[in-house]
């Protein structure tokens, strides 16, 4: 499989022999938290395609998935997926068939019904009696846009 980043907020995911293989557009392009989080949903929706696939005895050579994204503030975080497929050896009468199975993806339920997420400092990496109580957007002499910026990692 290869993974091509399109932009800063898309990817697509082709059915390439051989490893998985990620690629870029251009130098300046890096893979971002959110181009892996894309991913992930991208080759769920693949693996259940492939799969129905498989068992309807349809070739998926020309499978493609596309993921993309946008932005939303306050807290600051990926908004909107949308999934796309390209299929054209697909038969017209499958295609409804095609999307629903799509759906079924484990990532996109989790995405429409997340969990709860916890975050804490492991009990080795803590000082006795350390309790941070402080909030990130607080942190002194960072400012709150260092934070916020996963895609400069």
């Amino acid at each position: 499989m290869k993974i091509i980043l399109l932009s800063d907020d898309a990817i697509r995911l082709e059915p390439i022999p051989g490893p998985m293989t990620i690629e870029a557009l251009s130098a300046e392009q890096s893979y971002s938290p959110f181009h892996m989080l894309a991913s992930g949903l991208a080759t769920c929706t693949f693996s259940v395609m492939h799969a129905w696939a498989t068992h309807a005895s349809l070739a998926i050579d020309d499978l493609a998935v596309e993921v993309r994204w946008t932005f939303a503030d306050d807290p600051h975080r990926v908004d909107t997926m949308n999934v796309t497929f390209e299929w054209p050896s697909l038969p017209p009468k499958r295609h409804a068939a095609a999307r629903r199975v799509a759906e079924m993806c484990t990532i996109h339920a989790t995405l429409l019904h997340p969990p709860t997420i916890a975050v804490e400092l492991s009990e080795g990496s803590r000082e006795p009696g350390d309790h941070d109580h402080s909030h990130v957007d607080d942190t002194p002499g960072v400012p709150s846009e260092a934070i916020h910026s996963e895609s400069t990692l």
